[in-house]
């Protein structure tokens, strides 16, 4: 499934979290209790394009662990 950038703002809170990393679109409300800097950092980032921060923070290969689980589309 595709997204708009605009499709993706939508979802920034309180209790759904989606951002764009790569041009791919993920829905990480599910991994804010897992994520090990912190929910907060992520609902930050909510509904905007976190790919330089993630680049800042992680290795590429980093997103190969959970893409198939919060990957939810791509960006149009």
């Amino acid at each position: 499934k595709t997204y708009t950038a605009a499709e993706v703002a939508k979802h920034n809170g309180p209790d759904n979290f989606w951002m764009i990393i790569n041009d791919n679109v993920y829905d990480v409300t599910s991994f804010l209790a897992e994520h090990p800097g912190g929910g907060k950092i992520l609902k930050g980032v909510a509904g905007k394009d976190a790919s330089k921060k993630f680049r800042k923070y992680h290795r590429p290969t980093t997103l190969q662990k959970y893409d198939e689980r919060l990957r939810i589309g791509s960006l149009k």
